[in-house]
């Protein structure tokens, strides 16, 4: 069967359901093939091809019928296109002939062998007919308003005649399908075809009494569907049941969450491996834990390494029944090897520099690209197995970049959302991507997309109006929460929902907030509490500087240190006065690409204590560790000050934990210094912002911070409090699934 489909209206329109049943239909039967015959030029064409929801067509026909390509190699078919060529004069000509006709407006679209005009009321149609027979050819109208200029005798029906003679498909297995009048060529081939619902009136009327010819009712795709069962030739294609989908329970509470590892390290216990909590002192994982606080149902679904996948069953496990009791950690089976390309290789060495804007420290290997997308098609099929029908499904971060377009075909039933923790760059940095489009074209698939702030939001619809044709549907003022025109990340509306490449997404700001009943807990034990009285009295009669990282290039821990460094020559009279403590969390093992960062940090570090240090006094107390969180609590109630700049932040839960902590001690007197390029620095007016590319800049926020008073240091810092406890875990989890979960079903 040649399935020759016009595309907007008909293949690409109708509802989402049928579009899904269409497309996978056509992907599962391999003896379908498919035809794209469309006005738009090919440029226009090529999105849809690195869609993962649209099947690739075996051929297309664009430019009204002008232009016949291969749909794999998109390379022209001939002799077809040499023929076509061959009757075409040019478009400079036809410009030129047709330069003096009034109400005529060339349309600013692609296009080859054709020229499309706008004309209105004022055009003198029989005087562009003239003209065109003059230059030997057609003038073909459509719904009241466009014209094509053609080749003579070149139209899509034509082109689709040709073609099926050339690649021999019998006629009697040909179904077109169209919904304007500039489709009407294609009914008169007399293949049988379908006018899909709510079609152009004057190509209902000019196909009306056609035998072969159906009217349907559904729309787009649903009257392709319409069709196939009307005509006895094509029901045996549709002997695959498309509303088949695994699982028929309710998925009103079931949540899957994907992301790249589990809350949790396998580590070997007296020979036994156990499930313990990742001692880092930050981090995303305690947040989306305190997400199924509630009870909720879920699955984790995370890779975990394995030496031999064969030996291995597929079965979930509880992350901890005791405080979890419904979430269940669903693996997928990696070995070594693949977590090593997929994730400290590949993801870091690829995505990491683009997303925060090192493109000079960018390698791309285009084997572990496939390594890449091998892994994400796996997280893909453990969702589409796992999920209740209709569940939602919260994926999780840019490792899982492609997720959304490979699930989305596996189930067109669950309800997708992607948030993305990093930052998110703009377009031409993200451009630099050799698979941009296939990164897009999954994105597309998403229901709602979120991120930490609007900055992000516009920067991914940048990236978008790049590969193509965007609609804002609606917009929203961003000054109500988010710092507008007074910080370097700033933005005064951003955008909240578009339609783009047949798909209608919602986009929002969510910043990650903090486990505020966890810090609480954890500050109110007596031995936290014992802990930080003892540590004040080690630290007594200093001020205390605290800075808490994952070392990392983009967390600009050198930058910092040159900067203390220049602080202390600066002021000889905070010698013995000031310590930075430098708590500096290992990354993961294996990741060679820190190991120069590390060493230049403790040459750094190394030649200020040498050059400052006394009996009495360190001026750098420097871990590097995986601190437990409990113990960070205990730094950040006693710091005078959390000095947090990175060069790049995608937000920063450090700086909202610090604030976290002091507010609760009581008696508030410490000061926090952001990065401004850090996401969280929108949210934070009362903070002091700096810019981590100056030393002098840098500097200067130490000096104002500790020069600062006690009336206005305890002001900042309550009205932090607030707004960090407002804006907590729980307001983040309930506002992004809020947003995802009310999302109409679309007609």
């Amino acid at each position: 069967m040649l399935l020759a489909t016009d595309l907007d209206g008909t293949f690409l329109g109708g509802k989402q359901s049928d579009r899904l049943k269409l497309y996978r239909l056509i992907r599962e039967e391999k003896k379908i093939s498919l035809l794209f015959v469309t006005g738009r030029g090919v440029e226009s064409v090529m999105p849809l091809l690195s869609n993962p929801v649209i099947p690739n067509p075996d051929y297309i026909i664009c430019d009204v019928g002008a232009t016949v390509l291969d749909g794999k190699s998109l390379e022209p078919i001939q002799p077809l296109q040499a023929e076509i060529e061959s009757r075409w004069p040019g478009m400079f000509l036809i410009k030129k002939k047709l330069k003096k006709i009034k109400g005529l407006k060339l349309q600013e679209v692609s296009q080859e062998r054709r020229c499309s005009y706008f004309f209105d009321e004022t055009t003198d149609i029989e005087a562009v007919k003239k003209a065109a027979d003059e230059m030997g050819l057609d003038v073909l109208m459509s719904a009241g308003k466009f014209l094509d200029i053609l080749p003579k005798d070149v139209n899509k029906g034509s082109t689709l005649t040709k073609l099926a003679e050339l690649k021999n498909f019998p006629v009697d297995e040909i179904l077109v399908a169209g919904d304007t009048l500039n489709d009407s060529s294609l009914y008169d081939t007399r293949y049988k075809a379908v006018v899909v619902g709510d079609a152009e009136q004057g190509l209902v009327e000019y196909t009306k009494g056609m035998d072969h010819v159906l009217q349907a009712k559904a729309k787009g795709a649903g009257g392709i569907l319409e069709s196939m069962k009307h005509f006895l030739e094509f029901q045996n294609y549709l002997k695959t049941d498309t509303n088949s989908l695994p699982h028929d329970g309710s998925g009103d509470t079931q949540l899957l969450l994907l992301y790249h590892r589990f809350p949790y390290e396998i580590k070997e216990i007296n020979g036994r491996e156990e499930k313990v909590t990742p001692k880092s002192p930050n981090g995303i994982l305690p947040s989306l834990l305190g997400f199924f606080n509630n009870g909720r149902t879920g699955s984790w679904i995370a890779w975990e390494e394995v030496r031999d996948k064969k030996n291995i069953r597929h079965t979930g496990r509880y992350i901890d029944e005791a405080k979890y009791a419904n979430l269940i950690a669903s693996p997928v089976l990696l070995t070594k090897k693949e977590i090593e390309v997929f994730y400290k290789l590949f993801s870091k060495e690829a995505f990491w520099p683009i997303i925060f804007s090192f493109a000079d420290k960018v390698k791309f290997n285009h084997d572990h690209w496939e390594q890449y997308v091998k892994v994400n098609r796996l997280f893909a099929e453990k969702a589409a197995a796992e999920a209740d029908r209709g569940a939602t499904v919260w994926i999780h971060e840019y490792n899982l970049w492609m997720v959304p377009g490979i699930l989305r075909q596996l189930r067109p039933d669950v309800k997708i959302g992607f948030f993305h923790h990093t930052s998110f760059p703009p377009a031409d940095i993200f451009n630099i991507i050799p698979w941009r489009r296939e990164i897009i074209g999954s994105m597309l698939q998403c229901d709602y997309i979120g991120f930490h702030i609007p900055r992000y939001v516009e920067n991914f619809v940048d990236v978008l109006k790049s590969h193509t044709p965007v609609k804002i549907r609606s917009m929203q003022s961003c000054a109500e929460r988010f710092l507008t025109y007074s910080c370097a990340l700033g933005i005064d509306k951003m955008t909240r929902e578009i339609e783009a490449a047949g798909r209608i997404v919602r986009l929002g700001a969510h910043p990650v907030g903090v486990n505020m009943t966890n810090i609480r807990n954890i500050y109110g034990r007596p031995s936290t509490q014992q802990k930080i009285t003892d540590l004040k009295e080690q630290v007594k009669g200093k001020k205390i500087i605290l800075s808490v990282e994952r070392l990392d290039y983009v967390k600009g821990p050198l930058e910092k240190i040159y900067a203390y460094q220049s602080f202390l020559e600066q002021h000889p009279e905070f010698h013995g006065k000031v310590e930075l403590i430098n708590i500096c969390t290992p990354p993961a093992s294996g990741m060679k690409i820190y190991d120069k960062v590390l060493a230049e940090l403790e040459q750094a570090i190394g030649k200020i204590n040498g050059k400052y240090a006394r009996l009495d006094w360190v001026p750098i107390r420097f871990f590097f560790r995986s601190v437990p969180f409990e113990e960070v609590i205990t730094y950040y109630a006693v710091a005078d000050i959390a000095w947090i700049t990175p060069l790049r932040d995608g937000l920063n839960l450090v700086a909202k934990e610090y604030i976290a902590v002091q507010g609760l001690t009581g008696n508030s007197h410490g000061t926090l210094i952001v990065s401004e390029f850090a996401g969280v620095s929108v949210e934070l007016p009362y903070a002091i912002r700096t810019n981590p590319y100056d030393i002098k800049d840098l500097v200067h926020g130490l000096e104002q911070a500790l020069m600062m008073d006690d009336t206005e240091k305890k002001l900042r810092m309550e009205r932090l409090f607030d707004v960090v406890n407002h804006y907590d875990i729980d307001d983040w989890g309930k506002t992004f699934m809020h947003e995802l979960e009310h999302i109409g079903k679309e007609d």
